[in-house]
This record gives structure tokens, C-alpha cells and sequence, in this order.
């Protein structure tokens, strides 16, 4: 099979041995790229074949017909050869590899590791490409399918984990998957199998914590509980260096807007909310709550106070007020 595949069609058929000549691995989001990229590297050949079989290169210190003539050559002792160039995005006249890959040596497996952008897919080497080699787009991880990505990864490594924690990680960590794979994969080795990362786990072992977060300021805010966005103000103000404001306004902001949607929504069961929020079912009630306490006129000003606090951050009508005295000044607005 060649085109467009999955991640989890091409690491089916890497798993059951079944190899490409071609694998072009490209798009924005890193980590899957590196996965498909490492698991090739390690798993292909044997410790003793790939001294002589496996060679790895780079993009900007690669000629393509240096690359082609490394594809071209027989495997030594071994049913394959690998050649996997990484940082693809950097290799000059990448097009003129069109004529290999319509023709490729069926013992080699060529893979392409194209990182952070795609091949323009109006040209002639791209379609050629998608016929005869294996091509995976992978895309950036929209911000609210993350938590369920962090949720389905924890339970991939044998742990469990409730729907309020992977929120809270995806809004302290955002949408580096790598990132927050390399923290989970921190805590499987000092967690018993099976046990729970808890918020607790998280606060001692990865420094977020559960009770001052951004997350924890929503919450507090969509109950317009008072005296607990005021202590986590103040705490956020003490700590600017791992609390940055445009991080916080960025939160608040997408918050709002979701709030303001919901205002508008002509379906308010929560089915329908979920989906159209973006968000999962479980926050459903939070919206319904914040939306009877901040009407839509009062969302409209809250937005508005946003984006003139960003430019404020920026220096833009601003003396002197430092960010931690700007976020004060800003839940003061929001609350009152």
C-alpha cells in the first residue's frame, strides 16, 4: 500500500514487518514524526546489520544524489538497508528525487523525516510521491483534543488518569506532545503499575500545581469565587517567570470565547455544547454555570479588557504597571 496512511497504519505494518521503499513524514507536529522515524531506527535491523546497513544523515549536509546513490545500494548480509534522512525539510532539490522514488530499490527503506512543514502539494514531485511511496501528514493536535490524547497516552503506559488532570496538563504544558510524553514517560518509571497520576503525583513530581494553575483561575472565575482568584492572582503576581501573563491572558481568553459561543448556542443539551465548544462533556457544566453568573454583554466587555491587557503587557498605554499589578487590575475588572 502506497499514499496517504495513518500513524497507526504505518506503525501496524512496521510492527508486523511489513516495509516501504518510501516513507515521506511530514507536518507540523514533531512528535509523531520522531516516533515513526525512531521506532524505524531501532526496530528494522538486527544490532550486527546496521553497521554496515544503516545510515542516517541530515538535510542541509546532504547532495541529492549522494542521498539517491545510498538508496541505490544492495543490502550487505541483511534482507534491508535503512537510510533515513532527518531534518528532510533543509535538502536541496528534494524534487529532483522524483525519478528514485517512482523506481525504488524495494530493498532499501528511504525515509524522509520532514519536520514542522509540508511539500507543496500542487507540484509534480508531490503527487509522484503520493503514488508510489507512503506519505503521512502529521498535523498539530488541535488545543482541545489534547487532554483525551494525554488521557488515551497514560493509559497506553498502564496508569490511569481523571478528565480534570489531563486538562490541567494540557493547559500548563499546551500542545507539545513530545514534551508531555517525556513527563508521563518520567512518571511511569517512579509510579507502581496501574496507580493513578493524580494532581498530587503532578504538583511533587513535574512542579504544576493543583491548586494555582490556570485552570484552577478559570474555575474560580466562572464561580466568581472572590477570595480564591484573588490568592491566585496574588500568587501568580509573586511568580511571573512560571506564570507569564500573555500565557495567562491567552487562557482567559479562549475561556471567554467559549463562554460567549455558548451564549449563542440554539442547542444547549450537552452533547451538543461539547461539540461545539470543543471542549469534553465533563467541563459541560462549568460553561452552563459561568454563562448564568456572566451574561453575554458583561462576556463582550471581559473580551474587550483581554485584548486591551495584552496590548498593555506589550507596553502599549503603559507607564509603568508591571505584569503582576496589570493581572490584578484585570480580575478586578472580570469580577466586578
Amino acid at each position: 500500500m502506497a499514499g496517504a496512511m495513518k500513524y497507526e497504519e504505518i506503525m501496524r505494518d512496521l510492527k508486523n514487518k511489513k516495509y516501504h521503499p518510501v516513507y515521506l513524514l511530514m507536518g507540523e507536529e514533531p512528535y509523531f514524526i520522531d516516533k515513526v522515524t525512531n521506532y524505524i531506527a531501532k526496530n528494522v535491523l538486527s544490532a550486527d546489520e546496521k553497521e554496515f546497513n544503516q545510515t542516517v544523515v541530515y538535510g542541509n549536509d546532504t547532495e541529492i544524489h549522494a542521498l539517491m546513490g545510498m538508496a541505490r545500494r544492495f543490502p550487505l548480509m541483511a534482507n534491508h538497508q535503512v537510510v533515513i534522512v532527518k531534518e528532510a525539510q533543509k535538502l536541496k532539490k528534494i524534487e529532483e528525487l522524483q525519478g528514485y522514488v517512482e523506481n525504488p530499490l524495494s530493498s532499501t527503506l528511504l525515509v524522509m523525516a520532514h519536520k514542522y512543514k509540508t511539500i507543496d502539494k500542487r507540484k509534480a514531485f508531490y503527487k509522484s510521491i503520493a503514488k508510489h511511496a507512503v506519505v503521512f501528514n502529521s498535523d498539530k493536535l488541535r488545543d482541545y483534543k489534547v487532554p483525551d490524547w494525554i488521557r488515551s497516552y497514560v493509559k497506553g503506559l498502564g496508569f490511569q488518569i481523571d478528565v480534570p488532570t489531563c486538562q490541567m496538563l494540557s493547559e500548563y504544558l499546551g500542545n507539545d506532545l513530545g514534551k508531555i510524553a517525556n513527563e508521563m514517560d518520567k512518571l511511569a518509571l517512579i509510579l507502581p503499575a496501574g496507580s493513578e497520576v493524580s494532581r498530587e503525583v503532578i504538583q511533587s513530581n513535574i512542579g504544576i500545581s493543583k491548586d494555582y494553575n490556570i485552570f484552577e483561575l478559570q474555575h474560580a472565575l466562572a464561580k466568581r469565587d472572590l477570595l480564591k482568584a484573588n490568592r491566585m492572582v496574588n500568587y501568580f503576581a509573586a511568580d511571573p517567570k512560571n506564570h507569564p501573563l500573555p500565557v495567562v491572558l491567552s487562557g482567559l481568553y479562549n475561556y471567554f470565547s467559549k463562554i460567549m459561543l455558548y451564549h449563542y448556542l440554539p442547542d444547549k443539551n450537552e452533547k451538543s455544547v461539547a461539540a461545539e465548544l470543543r471542549v469534553h462533556p465533563f467541563f459541560v457544566k462549568d460553561y452552563q454555570m459561568a454563562a448564568r453568573l456572566y451574561k453575554a454583554g458583561k462576556v463582550a466587555r471581559i473580551i474587550s479588557d483581554l485584548r486591551e491587557y495584552d496590548l498593555k503587557s506589550k507596553g502599549v498605554n503603559n507607564l509603568s504597571a508591571n505584569s503582576g499589578q496589570l493581572l490584578k487590575e484585570l480580575v478586578w475588572k472580570i469580577l466586578h
